[in-house]
Parts: structure tokens; sequence; C-alpha cells
């Protein structure tokens, strides 16, 4: 795209602005609203059944089946409470995205009528067919059934009219079908090695905790201007034309003052996110022309990735409303700053420690050189 493009859309910045309705109350008061978390599972579960799903979050223990029902109770009645007459189970192909196969709620109840079920059996495991999903080779149809498994780590949250259960996806022969089993698997197996090393620092150490900050850069480009490049509505980037004649020499842009338009884009993507329990925290225009960044505060390390892959769907269709498309290719303008999505990583122990973090004495030093080697 040449610079009289990008122009072109900066140009058309402040009038083609979406009017979005600014949200009712303060963040705090509407953050977290569509997520299954801990303020609505001690509200929706009982005692009993909170206290063990919480172990299962922290400590991984197994899960029985009578727990899961009660879970499944709480959760549908939640979901049912918030609008949702339909479930799925939300996981992560080998495909760069995520996939979803919705079910309703409603029953047939044999008599005429309906009733809302959702037991735990189905919250716990479903079976989506697999064979035509990429799957590193598993291709004989006898193999090709696949498994999608709850993941209690991540809550369930709430888009539409549909309540969202963050799943593994896999073989049947145990194989990893997603890029949440090798996640879990690593952060399992981290956990395990550090803590044996914590324990010769501090003998208290029970857990240790991957942290991840991500930070998402982007651009925006015009709708109609999108519409007129066929290798932008196939790829995602561009395929003809030639570079900018300013090439990376429109720095000004960084950090400068964000447009009006862009503004309402980002403000209406933040209540949405926020009400998903995404926390974003910052926005700031980046170094090439129309291109932006959003940052949460960090998480762990399972979740943060969770959030990541939902705000990509969200930042989609927020940016359709605004008569935008986003573009998250990491290089889509030849000879132009590209966008970066940086990890931002760290330990923790569960006692407090930030592992990464340089200490005040030689023996919380030696810890510290100890996990950087």
């Amino acid at each position: 795209m040449s610079l009289l493009r990008f122009k072109m859309v900066e140009a058309a910045i402040d009038h083609k602005a979406v009017e979005v309705k600014a949200p009712e109350g303060s963040p705090s008061e509407y953050f977290g609203t569509k997520v299954f978390g801990r303020e609505a599972m001690r509200r929706y579960l009982n005692k009993t059944v909170y206290a063990q799903l919480l172990d299962t979050m922290q400590r991984g223990t197994p899960l029985t089946l009578e727990v899961a029902d009660g879970v499944a109770a709480g959760m549908r009645q939640w979901a049912l409470d918030h609008g949702a007459d339909h479930y799925t189970h939300w996981f992560q192909p080998l495909t760069g995205g995520t996939a979803e196969k919705h079910d309703a709620f409603a029953e047939p109840d044999g008599c005429g009528g309906v009733l809302d079920e959702f037991s735990g059996k189905v919250l716990v495991q479903q079976e989506p067919d697999a064979s035509s999903f990429p799957n590193g080779g598993i291709r004989n149809t006898f193999e090709a059934r696949g498994y999608s498994a709850w993941d209690p780590t991540s809550p369930a949250f709430i888009v539409g009219g549909t309540l969202c259960i963050p799943t593994v996806f896999i073989a049947y022969t145990g194989e990893a079908l997603d890029y949440k089993v090798p996640l879990l698997r690593s952060i399992s197996a981290v956990n395990k090695a550090a803590t044996e090393v914590c324990r010769y620092f501090d003998k208290e150490v029970n857990r240790v905790i991957q942290y991840l900050g991500w930070e998402q850069e982007y651009f925006l480009v015009d709708e109609s201007l999108w519409a007129v490049r066929p290798d932008l509505m196939l790829t995602g980037r561009t395929l003809m034309g030639h570079e900018s004649a300013k090439n990376q020499q429109l720095e000004d842009h960084y950090f400068g003052a964000i447009p009006t338009r862009v503004i309402a884009f980002m403000a209406d993507l933040e209540y949405e996110c926020l009400k998903l329990g995404i926390p974003v925290k910052t926005r700031h225009n980046e170094v090439a022309p129309n291109q932006f960044e959003l940052a949460p505060v960090y998480e762990e390390c399972n979740l943060a990735n969770d959030h990541n892959q939902l705000l990509m769907t969200i930042m989609d269709k927020i940016a359709r409303r605004h008569n935008f498309r986003v573009l998250l290719h990491e290089k889509p303008f030849k000879g132009i700053n590209g966008s970066g999505k940086h990890n931002n990583w760290s330990l923790g122990t569960d006692t407090g420690v930030n592992l990464l973090s340089p200490g005040k004495t030689a023996s919380e030093n030696l810890q510290f050189i100890t996990f950087l080697v």
C-alpha cells in the first residue's frame, strides 16, 4: 500500500466514525460480567463444589463426576441468567484461530416440550470430528476421532448467546491436535522442575507459576480501501504494488495523538474485553501509519494465551462495526514496520517471589542467577 493510500485512510478517520454507546458504570462494575469467574462460582456453586473446583484449578487434583455435575448445574444457571441459550467447547486447533460447535441447552422432554439440560459429562468432554482439522499426519479415517476436554484453569465465558468453555483438543491416542495441550504440558513440566529447584532456597514453595504479559500490535485499514485489494482480503497482507515512498520515515506517528475514529474503535473494543475479563490496560499509536497497539496486565500464562486468542476474534468483529478491517499479519506491508506480538514472560512462586527479579541479598541474588541460567 502506498503512502498516498495510508494518507487517504488517515483523512477518512474523522468523518466516518461510528457512534458508540458509552458503557454504564465504571470498569470495576462491569469487569468480568461475562465470565464464570470466582465471584460467579461463589454465587452459583455450593461450598463443597466450589472448594473442590478451586483445588483442581490450583493443584490439578482430579475432578469427580459428582463435582463436575455440580459445576455444570451452576454454570448452566449462570449462563441462562445472562441470556445464553447454547454452549460450546471452545478450542484452538492447528489453524491459527479458534473453533467452536454450538449445542442448545434445550433438550426434548418426551412430552412435547423441552428442558434446559447440561450435565457434568457434557461439560468435561465432547467428541468433535477431528478428520477435517489439521492434525499433524493422523489422517486415517479410523484414527481421525478427536476429543475436546474441559480446561478448568481457564474460566468459561459468554459471547453473544453462547457459553464458551475453554478446552483442549486431542486425538483418541492422546496426541495433541491443538496449541493448548503443548502449552499446558510445558507449564506442568516447568512447574515441576522449578519447584524442585526453589526448595533449595525456600522449603515453603509448593508451586511455580508462569506469567505472561502479551502485546498485540495491529493495522487498521478503512473497509472501502480493503475491499479493492484482493491480496489484503485473501491473505491479510500486500502481495502487489510498490513500497511506500517514505518507507520507515514516519516515526512521528509513534505515541502520537490517536485519531477520533480510532479512539471510538478502541473504546468499544476495551469495553467488550473488560466484560470478558481481559485486563486491557495500554493503547497507543505504533510506528507505522495506521498501526496501533493494545496491551493488558500480565496474567497466568494459560489464561493470558486464551485471552489473546479471544481478543483477536473480538477485534475483528469490532473493527467491522467501525467500518475498519484489522490486519494481524506480522508484516502486512513491505518496507513498513511490522506488527509484533511481544511476550513478556516471568516465573513466580506461590509465596509471592518473582524468580526473574534480582534480589537485595546475596541469597536472593543466587536464586535469581540460578533461574536466569
